[in-house]
């Protein structure tokens, strides 16, 4: 068990996190979510120890190991797979098919294998440094947007993985049906504080609505009493008659404190401009081609007519052609055989995975904002930047400052700038947080024009499309249909088939597997036995903190020897139960440890 204890931080004078506790029980996988900029990724840093806590304490048991995925990229060896095998235990270094076996379920096939690290995407880098990870198999599993450029197949593949682990998991994600599907308990980070329940997301935000709607009721009614006790005070201060029921109010309202107003949290602004547009289709695809080299089409003879009300969803496996069908539909390439014919009327917003780099980081957001639109009024751009979280002196930012979330806000911001009646958007909520996500879908719900999107949330798939393109099996087709229909259509299995098949164990490492199911057999029984015991433990640590805090009352209103000493007894009592069960749970750790060690 991981326990955080009254932990505060901040940065140039900012506070991020204020005075906030929880534990990290055995077995628990918990989501982390909060606003982008909340303090998620500072809190992984805390944990891990690259950062300082400006107050209390992270409790961290000996011997236990953490894993973090860092979207740092720094690798060594000339393979691939030598490379992945490096996150193997000691123990374990030559079980390289264990090594495949994550690797293939993360998207490589079986002849990147052997090529250099060097020569992959960053998204594939990012995938080999999660693969190292998982094969470390730490006690407690840090993931901070493990998803991002990954492909649906992987993503699915993941999601199994992880809720097989016995161990402990932090996860940080914008896909929130990922995070759903994965996870036992929620922890957000709201208004600085940590609030963690058992259950999903929308348990989670549901109960945070509910709390913060009690509280507001409860802060107007308090406010109400305290003027109409205000205003009697004032009202009979000077009656001599009524001194004593004024003096009565003056301690009330002393006594009653003072309930804050909740301040607004910041929430993106999605709602793009629209144009309208009376044809039917703003854009024509006729027998589409392209290549970058003539041995590798991408795309083959490819037709479609988008009409005006179109949510299409382009989906398959990264590497295929996705972001390159959006730039031929953008006009930024030129097709090698076919036309891409937009309509005179057609206004396009395109986001683009290379949007970024293509911001002047000279310039502060409002400047960037404004180039857009220089006819804009400048008090109308700042509303622009306020509705993608750039308020205030955030507008002032330069861009070379911004964080890849931040910058993604910005080249959303362009877009909403100018009225458009077809988006072309290319996995847009990569950065964005999960209250962001959902802010994205409504305005995509609201959008009278078309939509085409490559995307990798299901959640996306599933509430949006009504017609995909689909990049599967070295082809590129056109599925008239919703994403539920494609799934009992045709589905993935066929790519999954294609991957690389898990190599059949020889007889040792059969002997192994065996071994293994009886280790891992222990282990959970183990972690069981831990598990019930921390549960009692903060039971009791409960149970002690009421009775310390009774027996407080008592010596302050001076209560009798008898009371006083049952109080005292109480009290011990729960501790000596809480030093017991330390005692035991010490016991079952070490225990644990040795298993660890012995670990086939």
């Amino acid at each position: 068990m991981i326990q955080i204890n009254d932990l505060s931080l901040g940065f140039g004078g900012q506070e991020v996190l204020d005075d906030i506790s929880f534990n990290i029980h055995s077995g628990e996988r918990i989501g982390l979510v909060g606003r982008n900029g909340s303090g998620k990724t500072s809190l992984f840093k805390l944990i891990t120890g690259e950062l300082k806590t400006d107050e209390g304490r992270i409790f961290i048991p000996k011997n236990y190991t953490i894993g973090y995925l860092k979207q740092h990229l720094h690798f060594t060896e000339p393979s691939v797979l030598l490379e992945a095998c490096l996150g193997l235990q000691e123990e374990e270094k030559d079980q390289i098919w264990k090594a495949e076996k994550i690797l293939t379920g993360l998207g490589f096939t079986d002849e990147e294998f052997e090529k250099s690290p060097a020569l992959f995407s960053g998204g594939f880098q990012v995938r080999l440094n999660l693969a190292k990870v998982l094969l470390a198999e730490p006690h407690l599993l840090l993931l901070d947007e493990p998803t991002n450029y990954m492909d649906i197949i992987s993503i699915r593949w993941l999601a199994k993985f992880l809720k097989q682990r016995d161990n402990e998991l932090m996860i940080i994600t914008h896909d929130r049906d990922f995070m759903n599907s994965v996870t036992t308990h929620t922890l957000a980070i709201h208004r600085k504080k940590i609030k963690k329940i058992e259950g999903d997301t929308t348990k989670l935000f549901e109960q945070i609505a509910v709390e913060e709607e009690v509280y507001e009721k409860t802060r107007q009614k308090d406010e109400k009493i305290r003027k109409e006790t205000t205003d009697f005070i004032n009202r009979f201060r000077s009656s001599a008659a009524r001194a004593t029921l004024v003096q009565s109010r003056v301690k009330s309202l002393e006594k009653m404190g003072k309930k804050e107003e909740l301040g607004r949290i910041a929430e993106l602004g999605f709602k793009f401009n629209s144009l309208v547009f009376e044809a039917q289709s703003p854009l024509r695809v006729e027998n589409l081609s392209f290549g970058y080299t003539p041995d590798r089409i991408l795309i083959q003879g490819l037709t479609i007519d988008i009409d005006k009300k179109d949510r299409i969803c382009v989906i398959g496996k990264n590497g295929k052609g996705k972001s390159t069908l959006l730039r031929l539909l953008a006009g930024e390439l030129e097709p090698q055989t076919g036309t891409v014919k937009r309509h005179p009327i057609c206004s396009m917003g395109y986001f683009g995975q290379t949007n970024i780099e293509r911001l002047n980081p000279e310039n502060s957001v409002d400047q960037e904002l404004g180039m857009v639109r220089p006819d804009m009024n400048y008090s109308d751009i700042r509303k622009v930047c306020g509705a993608m979280m750039f308020s205030g002196d955030a507008a002032l930012k330069k861009v070379s400052v911004l964080s890849g979330g931040e910058k993604s806000r910005v080249s959303l911001g362009k877009i909403l700038l100018n009225p458009t009646n077809l988006l072309l958007l290319d996995e847009p909520t990569n950065h964005l947080d999960i209250e962001s996500c959902d802010s994205m879908i409504v305005a995509l719900d609201e959008f009278p024009g078309a939509v085409v999107i490559v995307t990798h949330s299901e959640m996306f798939l599933h509430h949006l499309a009504n017609r995909l393109i689909i990049f599967n099996e070295d082809k590129v087709f056109v599925f008239e249909g919703s994403y539920q229909e494609f799934l009992d259509k045709i589905g993935w299995e066929p790519e999954i088939k294609k991957t690389k098949k898990e190599k059949k164990p020889e007889k040792n490492e059969q002997d192994m597997e065996a071994l293994t199911a009886v280790y891992n057999k222990q282990r959970k029984a183990l972690l069981g036995k831990i598990e019930k015991i921390e549960k009692d433990i903060d039971q009791t640590e409960t149970l002690l903190e009421a009775a310390n805090m009774e027996l407080a009352q008592a010596y302050e209103k001076k209560a009798a020897g008898p009371k006083l000493q049952e109080l005292q007894s109480k009290s011990g009592e729960y501790q000596a139960l809480i030093d017991g069960k330390d005692l035991e749970l010490e016991k079952l750790i070490a225990e644990l440890d040795v298993l660890d060690k012995k670990k086939p």
